[in-house]
């Protein structure tokens, strides 16, 4: 490999994402890169593409020795790049950037990416540029809840889906509820909320969708869309079948407006919500790579590759006539997917229907996620942790 090449350094490297974005920037040759996660093995890690894999203390249980690791380790040897794939190492790392002036990450600033990232800001913020939004109603805390009359079914929304305490991560849930027994229940599992900011916003029946972006400094680079076809819950949830699909014009100008007003850099998921008659409504944005980032990658759309170029000042070629109709198929949740269908109350057709569907073959335009020829040792890491948690539970 040669020494010359930008030098890239994976984090997360555990997250189907990590992995997808190590075999992007290591089937271009035009980087090393380095992989990094808290387990003493990791889904990138295993790849063929990563050059070295490093363990690091737990960003979500000891945030600051995970940064003190960061510190340490970019003071003996450079990278070029750094690019987390989940919140909470993107949030930690922006947040501690005047610690880490060094250190190159390919986001907007921290206060840009917490606005996103805060859905009642993100509310706020729709609102004033005619986006719109679910009828919310925002509380400072639990308390505020007191004597206010409410309607029923409303979704129940933490202003962040992590909230970092400057000592831990405090993991947050969204929840639909029913009744006033749901609510008290709900208040009762989250303790957070005696002192978090959240809202309820009316529920909003229909179907989920999505824009993927990629931004250079304000600058619109690549859009692309897909339809999730099974999830893990079978309700809703992960994708683990899914396939690419045409942007929605509408859609894409909502996210554009979005994202343009606040300059935004990097890539961002826009997720919607959109009715039976076809209104869509702005529900959050992710201010990082997705589950299924590698079905982009399959249809022509080479985010990781993009952005990291885009990051170091590099001529980037973006397309709107990517492969529509590719599949991507995350092998092992689609196995667990089938397990908890099978296990609800259901005809016997459907379950019938469901696994025929599970067995069948799709030959063409049809990749799994994980599983490649090419680069078979994280799909066999894979199967190992799978079989471990398996045995862990009996």
């Amino acid at each position: 490999m040669d020494s010359d090449l930008p030098s890239v350094l994976v984090l997360d490297a555990n997250q189907r994402s990590a992995l997808a974005v190590t075999r992007s920037l290591g089937r271009s040759g035009q980087f090393r890169i380095t992989t990094a996660d808290a387990s003493a093995q990791a889904l990138a890690g295993a790849s063929r593409y990563s050059q070295a894999y490093l363990q690091h203390p737990d960003p979500g249980q000891r945030p600051r020795e995970f940064i003190a690791w960061i510190k340490d380790l970019t003071a003996h040897q450079h990278f070029d790049l750094v690019m987390p794939t989940t919140e909470v190492t993107s949030q930690l790392l922006l947040f501690y950037q005047e610690e880490l002036p060094e250190l190159e990450l390919p986001f907007a600033p921290y206060t840009t990416v917490m606005a996103l990232s805060d859905k009642i800001a993100l509310v706020e913020l729709a609102k004033n540029l005619g986006i719109a939004v679910p009828e919310s109603r925002m509380f400072k805390n639990a308390a505020e809840l007191e004597g206010v009359s409410l309607r029923y079914p409303f979704v129940l929304k933490p202003a962040l889906s992590r909230i970092y305490t400057g000592e831990k991560w405090v993991h947050t849930h969204v929840k639909v509820i029913q009744d006033a027994a749901g609510l008290q229940a709900a208040l009762e599992r989250s303790p957070y909320l005696q002192t978090t900011p959240f809202m309820l916003q009316s529920f909003i029946p229909g179907h989920g969708g999505g824009i993927f972006c990629l931004y250079n400094n304000g600058h619109p680079l690549q859009f692309f869309a897909h339809e999730r076809l099974r999830e893990k819950p079978p309700e809703g949830g992960v994708s683990v079948l899914c396939r690419s699909v045409p942007a929605d014009p509408e859609l894409k100008a909502t996210a554009q407006k979005l994202l343009g007003a606040v300059n935004w850099h990097g890539v961002a998921m826009v997720e919607f919500r959109i009715t039976p008659e076809g209104k869509a409504y702005l529900m959050e944005v992710n201010t990082r790579f997705w589950g299924s980032l590698q079905l982009a990658v399959d249809s022509g759309v080479d985010f990781p590759l993009m952005l990291a170029k885009a990051q170091l000042g590099l001529s980037v070629s973006s397309t709107e006539n990517y492969r529509t109709d590719q599949r991507l198929r995350w092998l092992l949740g689609d196995l667990d997917s089938l397990y908890l269908y099978l296990k609800r109350r259901q005809p016997w057709i459907k379950k019938m229907m469901r696994l025929i569907s599970f067995f069948s073959i799709r030959f063409r335009h049809q990749k799994h996620e994980v599983n490649r020829l090419d680069d078979l040792m994280p799909a066999w890491l894979e199967f190992k942790q799978y079989i471990r948690a398996l045995v862990k539970q009996c």
